[in-house]
């Protein structure tokens, strides 16, 4: 019970931070120390669990599905979106530096967390972090582009999209935004354009089984390799959630809404009880990943010890 209710809010801290544009879920399952766990079973479902399925041994099928991990996730993954859509963009639009302070320490924190996952850090490692930080800090400093209304088109995007969205750092969202089909998805939700729709899960999905793999076997083999790298994710995507931002240009939306287009980093323009209370709240995030962590290695820690009494 008390895993399934772990994964639960894990999944709905996920949850939460996918509805907030520019803040990655796989950043969430990397704090929660899931995320290996989270692509393992995507690998399981996408390739074990298929291929019993086109075999047509289904019931063999829904039993190599990892439901126990999954189910819990899933529902809290859920049930953010449902109950906290309207909170969360209510918040984004009338206060706006205190969320973003609130994720800004949830990722500082996170970076000085999981960089201890790396058992030695060398040259190389160094290296792998720097380059992945630079190339966060220049994607979602990106300003956004227009691609053509076309099958391919939206099909790749779909694929691009959800790799960035399991990456920690980077969200999925953002990069429907920079290949300008974020709103284009949006309008074939509320037109029903199935067609298009279709096409942009059916690259989600193919994007998904393949990338899947590919962490997995990073995972695997180069452990620390792929931690230094997702750390520099992490690292570069501080620029697009830092609190205090000047809108250097905007555009229409297709509702006929003024929307910043590229915006530049700033300081507080005055430092009054406003600054304050987004410093508070920063510093409250680091304290709950702290904690957290906490909790993880006294839980790794009963776990190993519960081992060595089974042998």
């Amino acid at each position: 019970m008390k895993r399934l209710l772990h994964l639960f809010f894990t999944g709905f801290v996920m949850g939460s931070a996918d509805i907030v544009p520019g803040v990655s879920g796989g950043t969430i399952a990397f704090i929660f120390g899931i995320y290996k766990e989270l692509i393992n079973s995507i690998k399981k479902v996408s390739g074990e669990a298929l291929t019993l399925v086109l075999k047509g041994q289904i019931r063999q099928a829904i039993a190599s599905i990892p439901f126990a991990f999954l189910a819990p996730l899933v529902f809290g993954i859920g049930a953010a979106v449902i109950t906290l859509a309207n909170v969360l963009s209510r918040l984004l639009e009338d206060h706006p530096v205190y969320v973003w302070s609130f994720f800004f320490g949830l990722v500082l924190a996170s970076v000085l967390v999981v960089r201890k996952r790396v058992s030695r850090w060398t040259p190389e490692k160094i290296a792998l972090l720097l380059a992945a930080t630079l190339a966060a800090y220049l994607i979602v400093g990106a300003v956004p582009v227009e691609t053509p209304k076309t099958a391919l088109a939206f099909f790749l995007s779909g694929s691009i999209a959800i790799v960035a969205m399991i990456l920690p750092g980077i969200s999925g969202s953002f990069i429907l935004v920079l290949l300008g089909k974020y709103e284009q998805v949006l309008a074939a939700v509320t037109e029903r354009d199935v067609f298009t729709l279709l096409l942009v899960i059916a690259g989600a999905a193919i994007g998904l089984a393949l990338f899947s793999r590919v962490l997995s076997w990073l995972f695997a083999h180069h452990h620390d390799f792929a931690i230094a790298v997702l750390t520099g994710f992490m690292l570069g995507s501080l620029r697009k959630i830092w609190p205090w931002k000047e809108v250097v240009s905007t555009r229409v939306n297709s509702e006929g809404v003024e929307v910043p287009v590229q915006e530049v980093n700033t300081l507080p323009p005055v430092w009054d009880q406003t600054v304050l209370l987004a410093v508070f709240l920063a510093a409250l995030a680091v304290i709950i990943i702290l904690y957290l962590e906490g909790l993880q290695i006294t839980r790794e820690q009963q776990h190993t010890s519960a081992e060595q009494v089974d042998m």
